[in-house]
């Protein structure tokens, strides 16, 4: 059989007689074959050994592929959607994938686009009583460990949009609002991804396309439990995020209201004297002008008029809270 040394194509399998996971050399019958990134070359490799259709491996590969289920032969594909998260300056970005399940009579085989922490818990053999060999059990432990991972990013952006919105009280800058939509764009991410993984795990129990076993029913609803309750959470978050955001959008709003308000007052009370001031700067005859009984007095008069106009006008803005 053909050695397999790249690293976006591993070979699993139970070590003897332990219930530990092990990396293979080479793709045998009974191996969990997991594939990231794959080559055309890499493909090809897999389906000419195992013989599952080159499409059904290609369908994770699409990153705008919807969950769904299909069966080709023994084939059966079932194409699911992961939350990741991208690192972006000094950022996170949450969005989510398509993951890729074929279970043949003698091959269990993953394909995604990148490295998926949903795998790695059963790379790092962190998930209990996991056995490749149990495809069945195998396949409800990723679907559980997925739905685990969307509460676990849906916890974080909460207490991401949490950090934001206590910045934003202190002072409402572009950055944090951009951050909060992107935190919103991510949760219509998760929430489309959820239900489209809640409709695949309806289909897998109501059809008979995955061999059902006694021993995994309980696993089985406790899948759908938790990919429920992680759709209720991005639904809550999704309205409480846009509550707040609705909510800061009219604080600006406001705040620039006021700012105008202001403005427009103080434009009001320089534009008084400048009036005065520029009608006795013309050169023509004005009262108390020189030559005149209270010329030595006439700026003072002047002063006097600005003042008693100046007075009644920021009396009636104060009244109208113009300030």
């Amino acid at each position: 059989m053909p050695v397999v040394k790249n690293i976006m194509l591993k070979v699993y399998a139970m070590e003897s007689g332990k219930r530990e996971l092990v990396e293979c050399d080479a793709v045998a019958p009974g191996a969990w074959i997991n594939l990231e990134n794959p080559s055309d070359r890499e493909i090809e490799k897999i389906t000419t050994e195992t013989g599952i259709p080159e499409d059904m491996i290609k369908a994770a590969l699409d990153e705008e592929e919807r969950a769904h289920i299909d069966t080709d032969g023994d084939c059966t594909l079932i194409v699911i959607d992961i939350p990741v998260i991208n690192e972006e300056k000094d950022d996170y970005v949450y969005s989510t994938l398509p993951l890729a399940i074929i279970n043949t009579d003698d091959y269990f085989v993953t394909v995604c686009l990148r490295e998926t922490s949903v795998l790695g818990e059963f790379v790092n053999n962190a998930v209990r009583n996991f056995d490749v060999n149990k495809r069945t059990r195998f396949l409800y432990q990723i679907l559980y460990t997925n739905a685990t991972k969307y509460l676990h990013y849906l916890k974080m952006i909460d207490r991401s949009a949490s950090r934001i919105q206590h910045s934003l009280h202190r002072a409402l800058k572009n950055t944090e609002l951009i951050k909060l939509l992107a935190l919103d764009k991510a949760l219509v991410y998760f929430s489309t991804s959820l239900n489209a993984n809640q409709v695949v795990i309806d289909r897998i129990k109501q059809l008979s396309l995955v061999k059902h076993y006694e021993d995994d029913n309980d696993l089985l609803d406790d899948v759908i439990i938790e990919n429920k309750q992680a759709i209720e959470m991005a639904s809550i978050h999704r309205e409480v995020l846009s509550g707040t955001m609705d909510a800061f959008a009219s604080v600006i709003s406001n705040n620039q209201n006021i700012v105008m308000k202001l403005l427009t007052a103080i434009t009001i009370l320089l534009t008084i004297p400048t009036l005065i001031s520029s009608l006795w700067g013309m050169n023509v005859w004005v009262p108390f002008g020189e030559g005149s009984v209270a010329y030595q007095y006439g700026f003072w008069i002047v002063l006097g008029i600005i003042a008693a106009i100046l007075v009644p006008v920021i009396i009636i803005m104060i009244k109208k809270k113009m300030f």
